[in-house]
């Protein structure tokens, strides 16, 4: 996945406002039926199940796939062309080729974090929608720069925190919403840290090998900076968890309890303003991002959060939960409590858990399928359920908790500004250089 240059990125176009109804022209020269055609970035666990998703729609085809692992796009094509029943789906390791088809009218990435931005900003340019994996960047500024270039193209992104299509994470957001806890005090949001039962601080992890012939090297490091290949790098822990690739799974899975706590909280358009907390880095070996993270965070309007990885947050939760659960948010009001994660909800009143909601109250948008969401958004040019500000503002808190972590003192963020207070050094980390010829 090669040269993404800054004049390319920047390129200017005339932004056209979008109809409610876009006509069938729209879709694909040759698109058959009104298809809309897609193309798939990355077929790892996470990427097997987008396309999935994404293929069992009537109404979508894919036309090409694309992973720097021979095998893996082969596998992709073949389980796509048995759906299809025909050899139609053309496979790739250069994204260049997928950016390039006009034929092509949307793509969706479930890569290694450093490329999320790179290939959504590339489809952006070439007209052409994106759902994108969370978490969103390894760089705020590269997440700040895509904002820009996907309004300039008037592109839509649907970002993969799956939970918003999900009818239970929606009732616990409308039941905070409209204040059935009372005013919100408090938020308590923990996700797993992938640290347990894995080979971290091992020496070994430095080990250099030779490249296999599956591999497409050049086209899986792309913007990262270029090391030797290792297995370890190149493997599943060794993107989520190596600092050139990622920060870690305080935005890979904290990602899914930090946007319930925003879509509940009604603050997809900020982020909280205040970070303190402690966390670990390992110090030996290439895995480097932060893990037992203890972080909290306070909000503008004085509601606080204890943004915790499983470990830490296992003895907080259990004095008022039931259930363990590696992920959840729980909310705290002046009347109550309730807490939800995939496995169900719990709450300080069993009330709480089948409120009948009125009709003049605050309701979510409705979506059974984030797939279905991002296709029908494609169609009538609305914001998905996980719309881009949303991904931006989660992903900001993920971030903020490293820097604190990191620079070992406390952060405070300007929400409007998007910079943090008089903390120049702090600032500097929200850029990471690309490796060149790649260029932001």
């Amino acid at each position: 996945m090669s040269h993404i240059s800054r004049r390319t990125l920047l390129k200017s176009s005339v932004a056209i406002a979008a109809p409610l109804i876009v006509p069938s022209s729209v879709f694909g020269r040759a698109a058959p039926s009104n298809k809309i055609h897609l193309a798939m970035f990355g077929f790892g666990t996470q990427g097997s199940g987008v396309m999935k998703n994404l293929a069992g729609n009537d109404d979508a085809r894919f036309i090409m796939v694309c992973d720097p692992f021979k095998s893996r796009r082969e596998a992709a094509a073949k389980y796509l062309n048995g759906i299809y029943k025909d050899n139609s789906v053309l496979t790739t390791s250069d994204y260049r080729e997928v950016m390039d088809r006009d034929d092509i009218d949307a793509i969706a990435a479930a890569t290694p974090d450093y490329w999320h931005v790179p290939l959504a900003l590339a489809a952006a340019v070439k007209g052409k929608d994106a759902y994108i994996e969370k978490p969103l960047s390894c760089s705020l500024a590269w997440s700040f720069h895509l904002r820009q270039v996907m309004q300039r193209h008037g592109r839509i992104m649907q970002y993969g925190t799956q939970q918003r299509s999900s009818r239970t994470f929606r009732y616990a957001c409308e039941v905070v919403r409209n204040g059935y806890l009372g005013k919100i005090k408090h938020i308590d949001a923990w996700g797993a840290d992938g640290t347990r039962a894995k080979p971290w601080m091992t020496a070994a992890s430095l080990i250099t090998e030779p490249v296999p012939a599956d591999l497409d090297y050049e086209n899986f490091v792309g913007p990262a900076p270029f090391f030797p290949y290792s297995n370890f790098r190149t493997n599943r822990e060794g993107h989520f968890h190596c600092y050139d690739y990622s920060i870690g799974f305080l935005g890979g899975w904290g990602a899914h309890p930090l946007d319930i706590a925003q879509w509940g909280m009604g603050t997809d358009d900020t982020s909280p303003i205040e970070y303190s907390g402690t966390g670990k880095i390992p110090t030996q070996g290439m895995y480097s991002t932060v893990y037992d993270w203890d972080i909290n965070c306070r909000y503008a309007q004085g509601a606080t959060m204890h943004f915790m990885s499983t470990k830490i947050a296992e003895p907080v939760f259990m004095k008022y939960r039931k259930r363990n659960s590696d992920h959840g948010t729980t909310f705290f009001g002046e009347d109550g409590w309730l807490s939800v994660d995939r496995g169900g909800m719990e709450a300080s009143d069993p009330k709480f858990l089948s409120i009948r909601l009125k009709p003049t109250d605050t309701r979510l948008v409705v979506s059974n399928s984030h797939a279905r969401n991002f296709l029908d958004c494609i169609r009538t040019r609305q914001q998905p359920i996980s719309h881009m500000e949303a991904a931006i503002r989660s992903d900001t808190i993920s971030h903020m908790s490293d820097l604190t972590v990191r620079l070992g003192r406390p952060i405070h963020w300007d929400p409007a500004k998007e910079v943090v207070v008089n903390d120049e050094a702090a600032n500097r980390m929200l850029h990471r250089a690309m490796r060149p010829p790649y260029v932001f």
